[in-house]
């Protein structure tokens, strides 16, 4: 832990943030939640969780993200992906927000985004907000006390909500804007309360950094057997589809629950906390995460509650179904003290489909990993969103698509060769619909999901009997214990075969439609999967 310090030899000086009030350097978390209710940015929780609201932004905004168009980056950045600023509009930006800044209280933190010392980014995050100061204290990794006198950051995030950005005279989309400038090693955040957009600017920069060192960065939780690192899994999965909740399990240890990197040495964490989703949050199912929004520090995004009691309603989305937890790793009793693991054994690619088309796990080949890791799919169902009226594909390459700087076929490759080197073992498992679409057909069993889990951990799925899937040309298993046959063959599972066809063919043309994109950019047997 850190002592608070106000303007400690003032290193905001040296840059070029001058004229503040008082600045707040590494404030403990007693002090910024006593802090956030001080400036009544928050009010207590029972257990003395903070219990905030974002405000109207009450997710990321991905279409306000730049990165700064300079000519050592012009070459390695997605630009389709990544919107470019260009130079002298961020400086414009970077003068205004700076002179919009002055004279107000902020809050510092110095962090380190990478659980392996060789690999880790050093941050500086200055805030506006008290409690995104802590906010971003759980997200990330604290340095020891001795470690902040020699501090030097790589790179500094300076998130301003009031300040309001002026597309015309900053280049941007709105007043909302997140500028990412790889010269300056400077990210500009302005517009959004919205907490999420600092923890994932250090993974977008983390994204672009690493694959230079040969490190395979990811959207992934990761965990292992107990005792037993070398026997690690890491679940990709875009929001919804699980990724969370399945690795959270109590008969393993948690490595992390968001972001990774595969590196020679191994798989670690990038963060040091967790950032979980609170919608219909179970005790029953869920009992660790569910115990966070009762501990101290933990900050509550956008919960309705009782003003009286302070009692956390799980099940009002009224304000957001995008409502969060974040709270360290060490409020998980099973988690991982070092956040580093072995090699992945097992890598599993979680999606939750809305078609009821796929099994609810099948084996892939290198070939096919990357054919759907470079797919990124899942489903938006009926009344998630407005006009929202039957499932509807979402396609979020490397299932993090927001956060990828250069072009997708670049992680596709370093995690194309990392499971030949080492020898991974890839499946996918569907979380989402069975025995008809959305609407018709019902959830996957969760109790089933699990059992199959924990079948591709142990090894011994791995020895069943398996079937070729005929649209997709995996492999899917045709009995495990514990699981019932007629589930793992889905065309069983409709009333209709002919219409488990049609859906079939629907989606696999979905995915061809989808793949076009990276035609002259794969290896021939990924696009043999593709061609089918």
């Amino acid at each position: 832990m850190t002592e608070g310090r106000v303007n400690p030899d003032r290193p905001l000086d040296s840059q070029g943030i001058t004229g503040l009030g008082s600045v707040h350097y590494n404030l403990t978390e007693p002090q910024l939640v006593e802090a956030s209710l001080t400036r009544g940015e928050g009010r207590l929780g029972q257990g003395g969780a903070l219990l905030v609201n974002t405000g109207k932004h009450t997710g990321r905004s991905p279409q306000d993200k730049f990165v700064v168009r300079t000519p050592s980056v012009e070459d390695t950045i997605w630009w389709e992906n990544n919107p470019p600023m260009e130079p002298d509009a961020f400086e414009r930006l970077k003068r205004d927000m700076y002179a919009h800044m002055e004279g107000g209280d902020y809050f510092v933190q110095d962090l380190y985004g990478g659980a392996d010392p060789a690999q880790r980014l050093d941050v500086r995050v200055v805030t506006e907000l008290a409690w995104h100061s802590l906010f971003i204290r759980h997200l990330l990794r604290r340095p020891d006390r001795a470690a902040l006198d020699a501090f030097t950051p790589d790179f500094t995030i300076v998130n301003c909500p009031s300040f309001a950005a002026d597309p015309d005279r900053h280049g941007c989309r709105s007043e909302t804007v997140i500028a990412l400038n790889f010269d300056e090693r400077l990210i500009l955040i302005g517009g959004t309360e919205y907490a999420g957009e600092n923890k994932k600017s250090v993974f977008t920069v983390l994204n672009y950094l690493l694959p230079e060192k040969g490190i395979m960065p990811m959207h992934c939780s990761a965990n292992h057997a107990p005792g037993n690192p070398v026997d690690t899994a890491v679940f990709f999965g875009l929001s919804g589809t699980g990724k969370t909740t399945l690795s959270a399990d109590p008969a393993r240890v948690l490595i992390g629950d968001d972001e990774h990197g595969w590196s020679e040495r191994g798989t670690f964490n990038f963060e040091g906390g967790c950032y979980a989703k609170t919608i219909g949050l179970d005790p029953a199912a869920e009992p660790e995460i569910y115990a966070t929004t009762h501990r101290f520090a933990t900050v509550v995004e956008n919960m309705v509650y009782d003003e009286t009691t302070r009692a956390l309603d799980y099940d009002d989305d009224s304000l957001t179904a995008n409502m969060r937890c974040a709270y360290p790793l060490d409020y998980i009793s099973n988690a991982s003290d070092t956040a580093l693991g072995g090699h992945p054994k097992n890598i599993i690619m979680l999606t939750c489909d809305a078609f009821g088309v796929l099994p609810p796990i099948a084996r892939l080949s290198p070939a096919q990993a990357m054919y759907h890791f470079l797919s990124g799919f899942t489903a938006k169902v009926a009344g998630t969103e407005r006009g929202v009226t039957e499932p509807q594909p979402t396609f979020s390459t490397c299932f993090g698509a927001p956060f990828m700087p250069r072009r997708p076929e670049i992680y596709g490759e370093l995690l194309k060769s990392k499971i030949a080197k080492h020898g991974a073992t890839c499946w996918l498992v569907n979380t989402g619909w069975t025995g008809g679409a959305f609407g018709e057909g019902s959830r996957m069993p969760i109790k089933s999901t699990r059992a199959l889990l924990a079948a591709a951990l142990d090894g011994s799925l791995d020895r069943a009997k398996f079937r070729k899937d005929p649209n997709f040309g995996f492999d899917v298993p045709v009995s495990v214990p514990g699981v019932p046959d007629l589930l793992l063959n889905p065309r069983r599972t409709w009333d209709d075969p002919a219409a488990y066809d049609a859906q079939a063919a629907k989606l696999v043309a979905m995915f061809s439609e989808n793949f076009t994109q990276y035609e002259g950019h794969i290896d021939d047997d990924v696009r043999a999967i593709a061609l089918g």
